[in-house]
């Protein structure tokens, strides 16, 4: 029987631990009879209500995909290229160091073709040919923000609630409240896909954009490799077979045992633990990743691209392989997206890296009845500008970062398809109604999940901790299937 991590940390709970937390309690209850209030008890078990996703694949493209480019088409800008941006439409708002030294802000139209697609009639980019294809399975909003203006800062905020790190991400909040469905499988697993174009201006990302923060390190994501073993030391060294490792790792946890029940360190048990699930994936994890009984129509599907380890499409598969074995949270990296010049240039190059990927993954995922209950979601971390960093030519130019309107889209898991949230100006730089927060996207995941993102807290360092924060967060109810 699989038990929730409240349930298994009751039962971990020592001799000391117990006195300690009866005497709190009783503390509190002399404390609300002296003030004749009713203080309000822990947060209820999750779910909080019936949920529509059971697990997520979360495709992050770091860099930010320029919006205008690719899903806010924006026709009437044919008309204003080299243009200057207007002052009533900038607003004085603040820019990159990147371009705010420019004497001018010219409008750079895309030049890349749209058109309309499916029930929806979803303007599509012609670099997306087979996300074109499922614009009825997919809701795109149009009107996300933020305040970040920078990618470290800017990931960090969309994966984990503050700019700063050390918090958790989402997959470890999602592992923490609802636990796992796979005792010999991550609850949270990272995949970080490769990119075709060697002139992309990539990003570093860091373990700390999947870490669990201050939350056990349980709940961490464990990063998947293409290359090699998927995970360092997976297999055992020459010499040692699995009865020695398993006799090895007995004597192991009798001292953690020994050691937990002196101090009473729950990361004691986060160790145990993690030797336990690691020898479980031995086993498990080969079976995994051996693509090799795959069917050649999964191949067809995904493209020629998923037969190479590491790519895109690739990456894809093994997300669908991971959730269809009880994975309950996937998160695929997808680098090169920082289109600051040479944009006609290496745009297409990053679309044709994910675009059929990302189709298949949807398609494969509905043909196996698991859509319904997985939540995939597609997008960077902020948009960017409608006028060129730096020099402008009818072929080519750049887009700097720009927090104050961006793109995504999502499917399954209790997203209704065919779906086209929110608006922006004409030129792609403010938003015209219905704005999304990042917060508002975050509350949206978690509400999916069954969870009211107000009432799912943890606290640390005095406070009760929220992946929303504290300040406001609303469901975006409008996508809700």
């Amino acid at each position: 029987m699989t038990l929730h991590p409240s349930d298994e940390a009751v039962l971990l709970e020592t001799r000391r631990q117990f006195f300690g937390r009866g005497a709190r309690g009783l503390g509190v209850a002399a404390l609300a009879g002296m003030l004749g209030e009713k203080l309000s008890a822990a947060p209820a078990a999750l779910p909080h209500f019936p949920p529509k996703a059971k697990r997520a694949i979360y495709l992050h493209m770091v860099g930010a995909p320029p919006q205008i480019d690719l899903l806010d088409h924006k026709p009437g800008m044919k008309d204003w290229y080299d243009k200057d941006l207007p002052d009533s439409i900038r607003r004085g708002q603040r820019l990159t160091t990147m371009t705010s030294g420019q004497s001018r802000f010219p409008i750079a139209p895309s030049v890349f073709q749209f058109q309309q697609h499916g029930q929806s009639g979803a303007w599509i980019s012609e670099l997306l040919p087979h996300t074109a294809k499922m614009v009825d399975d997919i809701a795109i909003l149009r009107s996300l923000h933020t305040e970040a203006i920078n990618h470290e800062p800017a990931i960090t905020f969309i994966q984990t609630g503050f700019m700063n790190a050390g918090k958790p991400c989402i997959g470890a909040w999602i592992a923490y409240g609802l636990g796992t469905m796979n005792q010999d499988l991550p609850t949270f697993v990272v995949l970080n896909a490769s990119h075709s174009s060697s002139k992309a201006n990539v990003q570093a990302i860091s373990a700390r954009l999947w870490s669990a923060g201050f939350l056990s390190a349980r709940f961490a994501g464990v990063a998947l490799r293409s290359g090699g073993d998927p995970v360092l030391y997976i297999n055992n060294p020459a010499g040692v077979d699995t009865q020695v490792r398993r006799r090895s790792l007995d004597a192991l946890n009798e001292l953690n045992q020994i050691q937990y029940q002196a101090l009473g360190d729950p990361e004691t048990q986060t160790r145990i633990s993690q030797f336990e699930m690691a020898f479980r994936m031995q086993a498990s994890v080969p079976e995994l990743t051996d693509l090799s009984k795959e069917p050649e129509s999964a191949y067809k599907l995904y493209g020629e691209d998923a037969h190479k380890g590491g790519t895109f499409a690739n990456s894809c598969l093994m997300a669908r392989r991971l959730v269809e074995r009880g994975v309950r949270f996937v998160q695929v990296y997808h680098r090169g997206w920082d289109v600051h010049g040479q944009l006609p240039e290496v745009l297409p190059s990053q679309c044709k890296d994910v675009d059929q990927g990302c189709w298949a993954l949807v398609q494969d995922l509905k043909a196996r009845g698991l859509l319904d209950d997985t939540l995939v979601i597609w997008g960077g971390e902020f948009g960017r500008t409608i006028y060129s960093q730096g020099k402008l030519t009818p072929e080519n130019y750049g887009r700097d970062h720009h927090p104050r309107c961006f793109s995504l889209w999502m499917a399954g898991g209790g997203v209704k398809g065919g779906v086209v949230h929110g608006e922006t100006d004409e030129f792609s730089y403010n938003i015209a109604s219905d704005p999304v927060h990042v917060r508002d996207f975050q509350a949206t995941i978690l509400h999916l999940f069954g969870i009211q993102h107000d009432r799912f807290t943890y606290k640390y360092q005095g406070l009760d901790q929220r992946l929303t924060g504290v300040e406001p967060a609303s469901v975006v109810k409008a996508i809700l299937a």
